[in-house]
């Protein structure tokens, strides 16, 4: 049985280093531990993720389905990561982590529903608004003299 380390498993699954391991820790992905406790992870379960991974049969749209989005016209996109969803009533409030900033929104509950939310899932922030404020702090002023003539 072949072990790689989560390095080369993220490699060859084809996601970031940070995102397999976020999965190693919440328990999606099964590994083995070194007696130094490093995780390795087997061939077969590289794998499963990859069949997990694979594209589902094509099956025939149904009326309720909703359109898939193939392109998006705002530009304006924070990748980040799910910090915190609360769901109360028909809102939800979801912080997201951006870097080291944090971002919340209000969204439908319903939203949450369909996008399936969850903390810890990679998520984009898309801002399209018609009033975007910028603000620069205006450095403390000098006292200036004026010259009388």
């Amino acid at each position: 049985m072949t072990l790689l380390t989560v390095r080369a498993a993220a490699e060859r699954l084809g996601v970031a280093y940070s995102t397999l391991k976020r999965w190693v820790h919440t328990g999606h992905v099964r590994t083995t531990r070194t007696e130094g406790g490093h995780h390795r992870i087997s061939e077969a379960e590289i794998e499963r993720l990859l069949a997990r991974n694979q594209p589902q049969p094509k099956r025939r749209a149904r009326a309720e389905d909703e359109d898939v989005i193939v392109g998006l016209s705002a530009r304006n996109r924070l990748h980040g990561f799910v910090d915190e969803v609360r769901v109360d009533g028909l809102l939800a409030q979801v912080r997201l982590r951006v870097g080291d900033q944090s971002l919340t929104a209000v969204i439908t509950a319903d939203a949450v529903g369909a996008l399936k939310l969850q903390r810890g899932d990679d998520a984009i922030a898309i801002i399209k608004s018609t009033e975007v404020m910028v603000a620069k702090a205006r450095p403390r002023a000098r006292r200036a003299t004026k010259r009388r003539r």
